[in-house]
């Protein structure tokens, strides 16, 4: 349980951010909760990773949320599991993209699903949670209650 200290330090680190990313076990998926311009933020986020050729190594990944609870990380394949959404530079390129094409204003209150576009056979999915642009994401992590 964290103490006041921490849990307001918590909800600054998911305020920068611009959104709140955690992960559901029994659902099998991460759930990336957001403003459009969070949703945004979070694909540039991927995009500079995999425009950067210093991560074109086996297994080189970034830590995302201020639990660093989420990894992007290079692979050999695209993949969602329990620990990270990864794949080839170029595939985690596409990823940002995918990210972009689907969050705009028009999704507010929806959840988008990724996982049959990015990595079909993978054991996790990716949902985005698009919110209105008010939307503070330390709401969204139980942490922070």
């Amino acid at each position: 349980m964290l103490n006041e200290a921490a849990k307001e330090r918590t909800r600054q680190a998911w305020r920068e951010l611009g959104f709140f990313c955690g992960k559901d076990k029994v659902a099998k998926e991460w759930r990336v909760v957001g403003s459009v311009a969070g949703l945004r933020h979070f694909a540039s986020l991927i995009r500079a990773y995999a425009s950067d050729p210093e991560h074109d190594r086996f297994m080189e990944c970034m830590d995302l949320g201020p639990a660093m609870n989420l990894q992007i990380g290079t692979w050999d394949q695209t993949e969602i599991t329990d620990e990270w959404i990864a794949g080839a530079l170029p595939d985690l390129l596409n990823l940002a993209g995918l990210i972009e094409l689907n969050v705009k204003a028009n999704v507010v209150g929806r959840r988008i699903a990724l996982r049959s576009s990015y990595s079909p056979l993978a054991p996790y999915d990716l949902i985005l949670d698009v919110r209105e642009d008010a939307f503070d994401p330390a709401s969204a992590d139980p942490a922070c209650g």
